[in-house]
């Protein structure tokens, strides 16, 4: 059983009907209390948009300044079956045309900061488009210090 203070959930990106039109930000997120993060980018109706994803090192919450990092997604296009964890470049990578999907996008704190930077969020730039019915969530994991109610990771 997952106790409270083992992970911290904030939203990202309310559910809305054209979720990724254009170039969307999701908030910054502050990591230095978390050994990893992960953003869940929910995919509902929507039979053509696609998006590419990256995951954006931020050196402030404003932000003033971003770097495109390198990170690991898993896709879960069908029920609760996961494909494989896969390595990605800082270029990131392009969401599959369809309904009903979900990514998981994972960052390992330790490597974000190394990039010099402890706050992060995640980048969605519109390729295909057409309107996809989204939304984001952001999981903070593995808490330095666990708490019943952590504080906020937005700051």
């Amino acid at each position: 059983m997952i106790e409270a203070g083992q992970s911290h959930v904030a939203k990202g990106i309310d559910p809305v009907a054209d979720a990724f039109d254009g170039t969307v930000y999701s908030d910054v997120y502050n990591c230095e209390n978390f050994g990893a993060v992960e953003f869940l980018l929910y995919k509902g109706v929507g039979t053509t948009g696609t998006s590419t994803i990256t995951v954006q090192a931020c050196d402030d919450v404003v932000p003033t300044t971003r770097s495109a990092i390198p990170f690991y997604s898993q896709n879960i296009t069908s029920g609760d079956t996961h494909g494989a964890l896969t390595a990605r470049a800082a270029a990131g990578f392009d969401t599959t045309a369809g309904s009903s999907q979900a990514y998981r996008i994972y960052v390992n704190t330790d490597e974000l900061a190394a990039s010099g930077y402890g706050f992060v969020q995640l980048k969605m730039v519109e390729v295909v488009n057409s309107p996809v019915e989204g939304a984001v969530l952001f999981i903070g994991h593995e808490p330095r210090f666990a708490e019943n109610v952590m504080p906020t990771a937005i700051v």
